[in-house]
């Protein structure tokens, strides 16, 4: 019994000292954002998270690592992606007014609402792409994003 005791003991030390994680590789980081300027309160709000070079402009959002979709109130919305460990990261936004999932556009321009962390504006000489639309997440932190419509 005691030998029993003693191997139990032994495998529950190595557990819990393989689980302990450095300072480093424990700490993550909440990032929220909020959105802005929305025309109207119909539909809702699509939130994509990027951590990438090369994943914006992305028309069908399968580069993403996260998606948050959000009810409006008051012509805003707001969400929080949770665990985040440090780095580079970059939103995207749609106010998805017809709840289709989908950058309706016309003629070659959207129709509902985008919106990019760090741009105010965006155009055929100002595309949006990963390098302009990240930022760095090391802390808490918190982003407002404003809709654009075309």
């Amino acid at each position: 019994m005691k030998k029993l005791a003693g191997i139990l003991s032994i495998v529950t030390m190595a557990f819990v000292l393989l689980s302990i994680k450095s300072p480093e590789e424990a700490t993550t980081y909440n990032l929220e954002v909020k959105v802005t300027g929305l025309r109207n309160s119909k539909g809702r709000v699509q939130f994509f998270l990027y951590n990438k070079n090369g994943t914006i402009p992305d028309e069908k959002f399968k580069k993403c690592i996260r998606r948050k979709i959000c009810t409006i109130k008051g012509k805003g919305s707001t969400t929080t992606f949770y665990n985040l460990p440090k780095g580079k990261y970059a939103v995207t936004i749609l106010h998805d007014e017809n709840r289709n999932g989908k950058i309706d556009k016309g003629w070659v321009l959207p129709l509902e609402g985008i919106g990019f962390s760090n741009l105010k504006s965006f155009g055929l000489t100002n595309r949006p792409n990963f390098k302009k639309a990240s930022f760095y997440v090391g802390s808490n932190t918190s982003k407002t994003i404003k809709v654009i419509y075309m």
